[in-house]
């Protein structure tokens, strides 16, 4: 069912606002001039939200009941703590005196932590994407009291956030038929889509799935692997899809697609080179500059495809990109009893991606002269840096992702030394910068235990 932004809306003078795809912890300097109930929750991403003065509940009867009771319309917010644009929306809009008075007046709101409530964010997320042929985080909903959608979209700006609450409320107060009608449609829409999506009981047939892995060869890139052109994630399924097929094939072409993709995903700025682990995905098709949170279940997939990639082709990098994701894993997301933790946020001092990266300045610092100059020929180290304007959310003045753009075999050969001793050097060198890096003020430890994700992870 394609939704174009809901009639009712657009006659209530809500034309779609500009939304940018949503996906950490930018909190205010100011005292605590708030607390609201979230306050008491588990979830440490609602925790984050303890001190907006927006009248935040959790999702549960009593909210439910609430909103029914004084005929209010919802407005659920849906995100996570590891989710940079959740965080930038937190700062802009919900730290905001005059838009959580907005919020207030007229809306019930709540906030729910998609980690912790994945039924929610399912139903959702699948409205989001029919209202607006998109999804994301942080998800923002307008609801009924029968918690049916009115208008849904991702983040938005302070200032397009705020219209857009004055003129749902002005909806549902001057057009409530109109909302009424495209609501009751809504429900029968998600009723048939609820119903088809109960599991399939037969067995695929297998020229289906070999039908499948055709279809998907033509979807990833050939040159920098992945799929899509924009933004991308590991394709850990499809990949994983692609090699069961091979395996029983042996048909080169659908290999092909998933080494491309490793490789690029091994050297990219996905990958943490210094600590190990992989970032959720990267904002660009060469794999260079990533939202910088690390997911438990990122850590658990991506591992596990590199190592049933290792076990075809031999190729001893994904064995040791997977040894060292595994490593990470134990050495950051493990709690003291054992469980894995979920998530390693991307921001810390306010900024994306501070804690991971350098400048010529700092490896020179660290590493002198000599040495810096083999580091920053291998790991694309530059006095101009690799993460400018370019790229949308780069902060201010030169800085490097660490990736690799040369083998290291290339860069030995340029130095005049044997690749075995480079291979030592640098991991002398990596060892001394990570000892660095550590004393900086880490990203924020979401340190949920979740069992399905510590379910993939063991």
């Amino acid at each position: 069912m394609r939704r174009d932004v809901c009639a009712i809306l657009i006659a209530a003078g809500l034309a779609p606002l500009a939304a940018a795809n949503g996906d950490n912890q930018v909190t205010s300097s100011a005292e605590h001039h708030h607390t609201n109930r979230l306050i008491h929750a588990t979830s440490p991403y609602l925790q984050q939200h303890a001190h907006n003065p927006v009248d935040w509940y959790e999702w549960g009867e009593e909210v439910l009941q609430k909103a029914v009771a004084e005929d209010k319309p919802i407005f659920l917010s849906i995100g996570y703590s590891a989710c940079h644009w959740c965080h930038v929306m937190a700062h802009e809009s919900f730290e905001s005196e005059e838009i959580a008075g907005v919020l207030n007046a007229h809306f019930v709101c709540i906030k729910v932590d998609r980690e912790e409530r994945p039924d929610l964010d399912e139903i959702y997320m699948h409205v989001t994407q029919e209202i607006t042929e998109r999804g994301g985080w942080p998800m923002s909903l307008f609801l009924t009291p029968q918690r049916l959608p009115i208008f849904a979209g991702t983040y938005f700006p302070p200032e397009s956030f705020k219209a857009l609450c004055e003129r749902v409320a002005e909806a549902w107060e001057h057009q409530r038929a109109e909302i009424d009608q495209y609501a009751a449609q809504f429900h029968d829409h998600l009723e048939a889509w609820a119903k088809g999506a109960d599991p399939v009981a037969e067995v695929l047939p297998a020229e289906s799935v070999a039908r499948t892995a055709d279809l998907m060869v033509q979807h990833f890139d050939p040159v920098r692997g992945g799929i899509g052109n924009g933004n991308k994630f590991p394709p850990n399924m499809a990949m994983e899809l692609l090699l069961r097929v091979y395996a029983h094939t042996g048909e080169a072409r659908l290999l092909e697609p998933v080494t491309t993709t490793l490789d690029r995903m091994a050297k990219g700025g996905i990958y943490d080179h210094l600590g190990g682990g992989i970032c959720r995905y990267a904002t660009d098709a060469d794999w260079l500059v990533p939202h910088f949170e690390k997911m438990l279940y990122d850590q658990a997939l991506v591992s596990s495809i590199f190592l049933d990639a290792y076990q075809v082709t031999k190729k001893e990098l994904y064995a040791r990109r997977a040894a060292e994701i595994l490593d990470y894993v134990i050495a950051d997301l493990q709690s003291p009893e054992g469980g894995f933790y979920s998530t390693r946020d991307a921001d810390s001092e306010g900024q994306e991606g501070k804690y991971y990266v350098w400048t010529s300045e700092q490896v020179r610092a660290v590493l002198g002269e000599e040495d810096a100059g083999l580091f920053c020929s291998y790991y694309d180290v530059t006095e101009q840096g690799n993460w400018d304007e370019r790229f949308g959310h780069a902060p201010p003045g030169p800085k490097n992702i660490l990736n690799v753009r040369r083998d290291g075999e290339v860069v030995a050969k340029l130095y005049g030394i044997g690749v075995e001793d480079f291979r030592r050097r640098l991991g002398g060198m990596k060892a001394k910068l990570l000892v660095v890096r550590q004393k900086r003020v880490p990203p924020g430890l979401d340190d949920k235990i979740l069992s399905g994700w510590n379910g993939l992870m063991i």
